[in-house]
């Protein structure tokens, strides 16, 4: 099989490349960016792929399927002609995560794709399987940590429904390629900073899976922390429970939901680190029900570029040809 990837310069790009070239089912990668990008050799010295001019005409005749590696908001202005086309994607940005285009422009301060294009894409969490259509919105990473340890909370209603309060942190390839006075070297080391507190674009993608899974819930309090890491999230998630239960009865719930997941661990003792997922496509959970403040805390470890970029898309790629679920895809963290 042939596919496209557009957009293979920034990190996730250079992640999903990576993959792609292990995928046993891929036979040749073809690469389509901007004018002035020529080889990959600047990422990977021993490669020299050829880096075309975008040409959805061309993409479309010699390919199976294309990959968007690209920034919020070029998407949407490439992406017409694959969906009149019905040709398959799969697009890593938020251009096509939100059905409400009033939305999108709220949370990402970007024109939006039509509603009609917008109603055209699923939304691909991978580990929650559900119809996919053939654009296929890859979730946001933050979304990704925190949807999966929200789900059986959700799904199963076991939670106060106002109650739900996430502390998420991130290292700093979440942030992508492009240098800030944030992202210098000696802003982030040795330090801890919050960021866009409660004003995250995740934060809409997140409601709007939540409220289809349970629309009691109305609001989340979710707060954004940069760490002086490379990769990975953690999202630590508190909320009340709706009626007293056992830390053994919460693990078993999120056992339940996610026994069939290769790539999803409920932990059967104690909370996981970013050490147990970094450079897989695993989702670590742990789990705890404190009886003194009725509350369950829930912590939810990723790495950002796989399971939260690069991995997922590879995944939801698995899932929409009918191949193995972890075709190509590491089970593996890198350790130490």
């Amino acid at each position: 099989m042939q596919v496209a990837l557009v957009g293979v310069t920034g990190y996730s790009g250079m992640v999903l490349y990576r993959l792609l070239k292990q995928h046993p089912e891929i036979d040749r990668i073809q690469l389509y960016g901007h004018v002035g990008a020529t080889t990959v050799a600047a990422m990977y010295q021993k490669e020299t792929a050829v880096i075309r001019p975008f040409d959805a005409t061309a993409i479309m005749r010699d390919n199976a399927i294309v990959f968007f590696a690209t920034s919020a908001g070029i998407t949407r202005q490439l992406a017409l002609p694959f969906i009149a086309a019905h040709f398959p994607v799969i697009d890593l940005s938020g251009d096509f995560r939100l059905h409400d285009p009033e939305q999108y422009q709220r949370w990402y301060q970007r024109d939006p794709a039509s509603a009609t294009a917008l109603a055209q894409a699923s939304y691909g969490l991978a580990d929650m399987p559900a119809p996919l259509s053939t654009y296929i919105a890859n979730p946001g990473c933050y979304a990704t940590a925190t949807l999966l340890g929200l789900a059986p909370l959700a799904q199963q209603q076991l939670v106060e429904p106002t109650s739900i309060v996430v502390d998420a942190k991130s290292g700093l390839s979440g942030a992508g390629k492009r240098a800030t006075a944030a992202s210098h070297y000696v802003a982030v080391n040795d330090n801890l900073s919050l960021y866009k507190l409660n004003q995250h674009q995740h934060i809409p993608e997140m409601m709007q899976q939540l409220q289809q899974w349970w629309s009691a819930i109305s609001a989340i309090e979710f707060t954004t922390t940069l760490i002086p890491v490379t990769r990975g999230i953690m999202t630590t998630i508190y909320a009340k429970a709706k009626s007293a239960l056992t830390t053994t009865q919460v693990r078993a719930a999120f056992t339940a939901t996610y026994h069939e997941q290769p790539f999803v661990q409920v932990l059967p003792t104690g909370m996981p680190t970013l050490k147990d997922v970094v450079g897989s496509n695993n989702c670590a959970l742990g789990v705890d029900y404190n009886p003194v403040t009725n509350t369950i805390v829930v912590v939810s470890v990723i790495d950002n570029l796989m399971k939260g970029a690069a991995g997922q898309a590879v995944q939801n790629f698995n899932r929409y040809f009918d191949f193995a679920v972890t075709a190509g895809l590491p089970t593996l963290p890198v350790f130490p």
